[in-house]
């Protein structure tokens, strides 16, 4: 795969570094995983977002949800600086 090609993380997340600047999106959409969780965060209803993103469906949302727990289910390190 060369640097510039499209990842597919799952059937409707995909990251293509000429997309949205490389950043998680609902695959052939342009709609970040980030704007999906902030509206979730900020406590918008799955409703409310499929209203404002009529091309979304209800499994992009939850694809949305399970991308990030992917993510937090990694192993991290924190380091300080002195």
């Amino acid at each position: 795969m060369s640097p510039t090609s499209p990842m597919f993380v799952d059937d409707r997340i995909s990251i293509d570094p000429d997309v949205c600047n490389g950043k998680p999106v609902v695959r052939g959409t342009r709609i970040t995983v980030e704007t999906v969780l902030g509206f979730l965060s900020a406590g918008d209803s799955e409703q409310d977002i499929l209203h404002q993103y009529p091309s979304l469906k209800p499994e992009d949302i939850k694809a949305c949800l399970a991308f990030a727990a992917q993510l937090l289910n990694r192993k991290f390190s924190v380091m300080t600086i002195d």
